[in-house]
């Protein structure tokens, strides 16, 4: 190891290991002082013991040699040491600051010097007003989505595809949770690129969404075949009655639906979100809103008719529905070829099966709930409003797990590293009464709520939709189910988006599965155990929108 001692006039640094190649090279070289305009540098031996060396300042006595032993001993060995004498000039103390000031605009450049990405964008200065602000319109926009839905879901539960094969029931959940489990994901993933400065250059742009969109691709058509399974399952095993061409046409309608909706909404999702950033819009405020907008009511539409006409396939061609079935899944191998080219989107591949299976297991659980329930005539009425509740708790849990997500990026340690002060386990008062950004945001989109759902009530009303006269009775079980939803995955969603950061899990890829599905599994639960309880308490109709 080679020492420095620099010695300006008016300070003193010990600077260690100054030099990094071989003692060994140091005998080739010239041993004489190495002279520089305003001082040279001159080698020298350290005291044999630690007894030699002085311990008051100043008084240390350095030999200066002309060549550099072998250290051929090892227990003998010890550090070689140079002595940089600077003489100074007549700026004085002036040419020492400059010094080390440059020194240090040196080292700085040096280490960005070989980074060449663009600098990442300075974190928006938000507060309360402006995240309601930004968060109204998508927020409506989104809730009409649902609305449209649920009148959608009214109309076509009385189709024969939904009375013959009830089983259909179970897969609307689950597909509608393709928009948590998979393109509200990618609208997470690309708005914390967008915000960290990853989507900046038009190459990187483009990397990021052809790897996104074939990562979802993959997704769905396995989830779309996952969710069919499930379907068959949880219909048969309480009825114990299994029909093959009814088996064959939940998975291809299962697929199909999956495939193509995830397609169009992610097409949708790359444009709102290049959008948010070019008018200087927080994409974290408006992408996943807007992703569950329209995906609710494309995908339900989708699902009805693209059953409905696989179903009428079933009396004249057998091979219609396998055929559709194995072209979707044929797909697979080529997006997969393309999602392995993008790092980002080659580790959600490997490793991101995990929560997206999970949770349509979660959201299937929700359409059982809805199967039974809307299939008892006492309770049709429950299916406009099924996609409403579901999908507002899943769009303001999704905004604010997104939001957490960006800030930890952003702000906190990296993924899995160590924090010296680990947070514990959020409250519910500090996850929504705290001083920091997310409580504040938790405030907002929990204050969206009440007035959220009177106005879509109001909406389904004007339009006679549903089975069900909205009485104040009904309106107040209404919107208790619906805080009490959304109180809940607020929470849950300070707790795990923390939880999995510190586990080295990338939130934008695991949280919003999970909380969307629970979302859709306590919003139908509560919605039908309110229906339940009016109907004990006598509150009961089923002809309006007949």
């Amino acid at each position: 190891m080679l020492k420095f001692h620099i010695l300006f006039p008016s300070i003193e640094i010990i600077v260690y290991e100054l030099l990094y190649f071989p003692i060994k090279s140091l005998h080739k070289m010239s041993l004489s002082p190495f002279h520089h305009s305003n001082g040279s540098v001159h080698p020298v031996i350290l005291p044999d013991s630690p007894e030699e060396v002085p311990q008051t300042p100043g008084e240390y006595e350095l030999t200066e040699v002309t060549s550099i032993p072998d250290h051929s001993d090892p227990e003998n060995e010890r550090p070689d040491m140079g002595v940089l004498d600077c003489r100074p000039n007549a700026k004085g103390q002036r040419e020492e600051d400059a010094l080390l000031e440059n020194a240090s605009q040196s080292n700085e450049s040096d280490d960005t010097s070989t980074d060449q990405s663009p600098v990442p964008p300075a974190p928006l200065k938000e507060t309360s007003f402006s995240i309601g602000l930004q968060v109204l319109f998508p927020f409506l926009l989104a809730g009409f989505g649902t609305v449209a839905a649920g009148m959608v879901l009214d109309i076509v539960q009385h189709w024969t595809v939904f009375t013959e094969v009830t089983e259909v029931f179970i897969l609307v959940p689950a597909l509608l949770g393709l928009k948590g489990n998979l393109e509200m994901t990618l609208a997470s993933r690309l708005s914390t690129a967008a915000n960290i400065g990853q989507m900046d250059t038009a190459k990187d742009m483009w990397k990021m969404i052809m790897g996104n969109l074939a990562l979802i691709q993959v997704q769905a058509t396995v989830v779309g075949f996952l969710a069919s399974i499930a379907a068959v399952i949880f219909g048969w095993i309480p009825e114990g009655n299994f029909k093959m061409g009814h088996a064959i046409l939940l998975c291809a309608s299962s697929v199909a639906t999956a495939f193509i909706a995830s397609l169009l909404l992610g097409l949708i999702m790359i444009g709102v979100i290049i959008a948010s950033r070019k008018v200087g819009i927080n994409p974290d405020n408006v992408a996943t809103p807007i992703a569950a907008s329209l995906g609710d009511l494309i995908t339900l539409a989708l699902l009805a008719g693209i059953s409905t006409g696989l179903y009428k396939e079933l009396e004249f061609n057998d091979y219609a529905n396998p055929m559709v079935c194995a072209f979707f899944v044929a797909l697979t191998p080529i997006w997969v070829l393309i999602a392995r080219r993008t790092p980002s989107t080659r580790e959600v591949l490997y490793s991101g099966w995990e929560p997206v299976i999970i949770a349509m297991a979660i959201s299937s659980v929700g359409g059982l709930i809805l199967d039974k329930t809307v299939s008892n005539p006492n309770f049709a009425g429950m299916a406009v409003f099924t996609p409403v509740i579901n999908g507002v708790g899943g769009n303001l849990v999704a905004v604010q797990a997104s939001r957490i997500s960006t800030y930890l990026h952003m702000n906190a340690l990296p993924i899995a590293e160590p924090d010296p002060a680990p947070r514990k386990c959020p409250t519910p008062w500090s996850s929504f009464f705290g001083s920091g950004v997310n409580s504040r945001s938790a405030k907002v989109l929990f204050l969206l709520v009440a007035p959220g759902h009177l106005v879509f009530l109001y909406t389904i009303n004007s339009m006679q939709g549903g089975h069900t006269t909205l009485t104040s009775l009904f309106i107040a079980f209404y919107l208790a189910a619906a805080l009490l939803q959304v109180v809940i995955l607020l929470y849950l969603a300070d707790w795990m988006v923390n939880w999995m950061w510190r586990r080295g899990m990338n939130p934008d890829n695991f949280s919003i599965p999970y909380l969307t599905a629970l979302g859709d599994l306590l919003g139908t639960g509560f919605l039908a155990l309110c229906f339940h309880i009016l109907w004990l308490i006598g509150d009961r109709d089923t002809d309006v929108g007949d």
